[in-house]
């Protein structure tokens, strides 16, 4: 076979070639906590980072929070296990502030309850949500919708709210509902107002350039923005060859249970982080191994895996300080440049 002719088969087979799988960028960790430390922690579902320098891990199954100075010498448990205030019990959420303050969502006696705390883990306020989900989203023992999706905003906090027929609420520290903000979307479940629900629940986030982002974690994988007024900036669907057989092989029916006095639906989700950078470009993580990276106008950029010990499936995704990218399981550290 001549030079030429193969040349020519090489161009064929790359044209061949499925262009996300050549697009698919590996990322492999920078860095970690030390695995004396992380062997210290049952379950750790949050890894953040303060402008201090300080982490902060959030142990689903140990119940507590945990700190780590910036030298990553040692880890101190700052929020521990119970249902009394100050305390936490069967914890749903967690965020981080740049300045250290924590945020909190458990479930005492099966009420909703969030907490703030400060940097060193002494609780500030805390308030009751009223009522239970309609319906529950869970990955493993960690439920993602209601007082789970909670993220600390600085000056408020953000919590899921589809029950209340908008999308998310924002509330003082103390519990006031300042606004809530979003639509429901259409999911063609309306007549079984539990799965309509579950279908419009989510994670919202805040864009450190200006607004919102509402990630749809469930069903269809959405993105809506919104500006700080909480109008409408766009829509976009979530899309791309790897997520195709999974979304393709979603249960059309989802098993119930009962939780206090009714049966209510427990969904798996789609998505199962996601976050944003200084630049306000939106990173989403699937129930398949891959990352999205969306621009701040909304358009898909890069596809992303990454790789610690092995190849990691991200159950939360945070910015440090510096740009670095945070994940768990493992307490990994990337470099998303």
């Amino acid at each position: 076979m001549t030079r030429s002719v193969l040349r020519l088969a090489l161009v064929v087979a790359l044209l061949a070639t499925p262009t996300s799988a050549v697009q698919v960028e590996i990322l492999k960790s920078v860095g970690s906590l030390p695995p004396h430390i992380v062997g210290t922690f049952e379950n750790p579902v949050g890894f953040q980072q303060a402008a201090s320098g300080a982490y902060y891990v959030f142990d689903r199954r140990a119940q507590a929070i945990f700190t780590i100075d910036a030298a990553r010498t040692g880890a101190q448990k700052i929020i521990d296990i119970g249902g009394e205030e100050g305390r936490i019990i069967q914890p749903t959420g967690f965020d981080l502030s740049r300045d250290g303050r924590i945020v909190v969502a458990d479930v005492p006696r099966q009420q909703q309850r969030v907490q703030t705390f400060d940097a060193q883990g002494t609780r500030a306020t805390g308030f009751f949500l009223p009522g239970q989900p309609a319906a529950r989203v869970t990955i493993g023992n960690l439920m993602l919708n209601g007082a789970g999706s909670i993220q600390h905003a600085g000056a408020t906090l953000l919590i899921s709210h589809p029950e209340s027929g908008a999308l998310f609420t924002e509330y003082s520290p103390s519990g006031y509902a300042q606004r809530s903000i979003g639509r429901l979307r259409t999911t063609g479940f309306e007549d079984d107002r539990e799965l309509h629900i579950a279908m419009n629940a989510g994670l919202p986030l805040v864009d450190p350039t200006g607004g919102f982002f509402y990630v749809f974690i469930t069903g269809t994988p959405l993105v809506r923005k919104y500006d700080p007024n909480g109008r409408l900036v766009y829509e976009r669907h979530v899309e791309g060859r790897e997520l195709d057989d999974y979304l393709a092989a979603q249960p059309k029916q989802w098993p119930r249970r009962r939780v206090e006095d009714k049966e209510v639906p427990f969904v798996t989700p789609s998505i199962t982080a996601a976050a944003v950078n200084a630049r306000g470009e939106l990173w989403i993580s699937f129930a398949v191994p891959y990352t999205y990276v969306y621009d701040k106008d909304g358009d898909k950029i890069r596809t992303v895996q990454f790789h610690g010990a092995g190849l990691i499936n991200p159950t939360s995704l945070s910015f440090a300080p510096n740009g670095r990218l945070l994940v768990t399981p493992g307490c990994y550290e990337f470099d998303p440049r």
